[in-house]
């Protein structure tokens, strides 16, 4: 038998954060190769709401959780980093307490490497806490660090403490993984091309998990100007839409999980190819599951036959990217919608029996020259569609085509400090949409 590997999913530092169906699924996908391949795993998810080790904690309260797997993290006040001390907000260590994490690493036998992966890149401070801590407790032990951040701000997470950083798409660095840091041999060996040549997550080191992601498909046929998908997932990569209604009802009888979040950037953009064979199988099996999507579905694939096969197949919670009303902009920032997809999307999802507040619309808002009217004019239209807007601040992500304009506008040093990069702040401000302004387009959206 190999080394034992401890995988660790890290904190959140942040002004805010929420639990929108957020799991580590790239390190769970991680663990399956590398069970594959001989080695002993360990498991430590900072964010874990149920960890044992908070429960009945003096002075700690249960975060409030829905039904549906959503909700909130434990969180706990701490100083900002100073880049952000002028921010008059608070800041959070979102996840376990510090002590807890010591205690459960101090639980665990000494592994031969520990894998920690990362999300966004304005996150990295909790990154940067994780590698500290556990090297504290298991000095020389080397640790590695993967994911989003270092994907997409390589230098930057260089000085994270970590003894090796991949900057690679996950699966094409796990060869190297083994062969050049783990020093081992290749047992089993996936087909990059055939996404379901991949075992499944290995989900059962979730403890007493709420919900599970499901990826049916990987990077995106679409290249929107700020979204990273194609950097993260190049080329667009579709899984056998049976295999993965077996494997719904595989984790549906194993785990007894009922509710599922989407992670696709592109479920609905061959709906013959996926969606429609897919929500027909689950439909067939007569499968008791619910199905929420925290990414933007595509308006322009709603008819009438997907509109009625998403709610017969049980999905729950629907978000759609439109992004803006502005036909300018929608053709400036990738073309993939326009005003009638969303007029005819939400006639036919009202008729599927959808109801206004259940058809979520994103709207971004703090794009590089964009103004408040803009903003606005699109909340009036969602409305009027019958719809729900949901404003989606936007997040300057290095190697965008937006990027390199993010980076003239911003009156931050967005490419010097990625803490700059955070949403909250709305990085892209300007005369014409400033902080205030959007408070209240938030409070626009919000009412009735």
């Amino acid at each position: 038998m190999k080394d034992q590997i401890l995988l660790v999913n890290p904190w959140i530092h942040d002004f805010a954060a929420y639990d929108f169906w957020i799991k580590p699924l790239g390190l769970l996908y991680l663990a399956s190769y590398l069970r594959k391949n001989g080695y002993r795993i360990s498991y430590l998810d900072c964010l874990d709401p149920n960890h044992p080790l908070m429960q009945n904690r003096g002075g700690v309260k249960s975060p409030k959780r829905k039904g549906a797997g959503q909700g909130q993290f434990h969180k706990e006040a701490i100083e900002k980093p100073y880049p952000l001390s002028g921010v008059p907000r608070k800041y959070n260590r979102y996840g376990i307490r510090p002590e807890v994490f010591r205690e459960a690493l101090e639980g665990i036998k000494k592994p031969g490497h520990i894998l920690v992966t990362s999300m966004m890149t304005y996150w990295y401070p909790g990154v940067w806490e994780a590698i500290e801590e556990a090297k504290k407790i298991f000095p020389g032990v080397p640790v590695v660090l993967g994911g989003h951040y270092p994907a997409l701000c390589p230098d930057h997470a260089k000085r994270s403490g970590a003894d090796f950083v991949f900057a690679e798409r996950a699966e094409t660095a796990w060869r190297k993984l083994i062969v050049e840091i783990l020093g081992g041999g290749i047992e089993y060996e996936p087909d990059l091309d055939r996404p379901d040549s991949l075992p499944y997550p290995a989900f059962d080191l979730l403890n007493r998990p709420e919900q599970l992601p499901i990826l049916t498909t990987r990077g995106c046929p679409y290249n929107c100007t700020y979204c990273a998908s194609h950097l993260l997932n190049p080329g667009f990569r579709r899984r056998d839409p049976v295999r993965v209604a077996d494997e719904i009802e595989h984790w549906r009888n194993t785990l007894g999980v009922r509710h599922y979040s989407f992670y696709d950037d592109a479920l609905l953009a061959d709906p013959e190819g996926m969606f429609i064979p897919l929500t027909e199988e689950i439909i067939r099996r007569k499968l008791d599951v619910r199905f929420h999507c925290p990414n933007g579905l595509h308006l322009n694939r709603i008819d009438q036959n997907t509109a009625l096969l998403m709610r017969r197949s049980g999905f729950e919670t629907i978000r759609f990217g439109f992004e803006t009303s502005d036909a300018k902009r929608q053709k400036e920032t990738g073309g993939k919608v326009r005003n009638e997809h969303l007029e005819a999307a939400c006639r036919y999802l009202h008729e599927a029996g959808y109801k206004q507040e259940e058809i979520g619309i994103y709207l971004i808002c703090g794009l590089p020259g964009q103004t408040a009217e803009e903003v606005a004019g699109s909340i009036r239209f969602v409305k009027a569609c019958g719809a729900k807007p949901v404003i989606a601040e936007y997040s300057p992500i290095p190697g965008t085509a937006l990027w390199d304009e993010s980076v003239r506008t911003s009156p931050y040093d967005i490419a010097g400090e990625p803490l700059w990069h955070n949403n909250t702040l709305l990085p892209c401000r300007s005369d014409t949409l400033t902080y205030e302004m959007y408070r209240e387009l938030k409070e626009m959206a919000k009412a009735g």
